[in-house]
C-alpha cells in the first residue's frame, strides 16, 4: 500500500508495510503537523497525541525486518510498550536506538525534498514546534489492501 501526503511544502509518498504491521497501517492520517527532532502528527492537534481508530492504545508491531536504518522511516510515537495512539513521525536520519521500541510501519519512497524542507523550518527553541504552521492538506491512497 502507498499513500501520498499533500502538505503545504510539497508531497511525500509513503510505502506502508501492511503485511508486517496491519493494525498500525490502519491508523488514520491526520491533518496537523508538529516538528520535533522528527515530525509528529496527531489527531488532537495538540502535539500530545490523540485517540487511535481502535478507541484505545494499541499493541506494538515490531519486526526484525523493519528498522530505523535510513532517512525517511515512518514510525509510531508512543509512551512505552503497547501505547500506540495516533501520532507518527518521520526520521531525519538513521535512528537504530528506536528499533524494537517504536513500530516502524513505512518509509518515504518519493518526496525526500519535502522532508528536507520540513527539517529546515525554524522552530521554537523550547518546544521544538515549527514557527510556521505547516499542514497536511490531503491524503491520496494509492492502493487499499483492507478493501473488501
Amino acid at each position: 500500500m502507498a499513500v501520498t501526503l499533500h502538505t503545504d511544502l510539497g508531497e511525500i509518498k509513503i510505502e506502508l508495510f501492511c503485511e508486517r504491521t496491519p493494525r498500525t497501517c490502519e491508523v488514520k492520517f491526520t491533518f496537523s503537523l508538529f516538528g520535533f527532532t522528527v515530525l509528529q502528527f496527531n489527531s488532537a492537534g495538540t502535539g500530545k497525541g490523540g485517540t487511535s481508530i481502535w478507541g484505545r492504545k494499541f499493541e506494538d508491531e515490531f519486526s526484525e525486518h523493519l528498522k530505523h536504518n535510513v532517512r525517511g522511516v515512518v514510525s509510531m510515537a508512543n509512551n512505552g510498550p503497547n501505547t500506540n495512539g495516533s501520532q507518527f513521525f518521520f526520521t531525519y536520519a538513521k535512528q537504530p536506538h528506536l528499533d524494537m521500541k517504536y513500530t516502524a510501519f513505512g518509509k518515504i519512497i518519493d518526496g525526500l525534498e519535502t522532508l528536507d524542507e520540513l527539517e529546515k523550518l525554524p522552530v521554537n527553541e523550547k518546544t521544538f514546534r515549527p514557527l510556521t504552521e505547516t499542514r497536511i492538506k490531503d491524503v491520496t491512497i494509492h492502493a487499499n489492501p483492507f478493501a473488501g
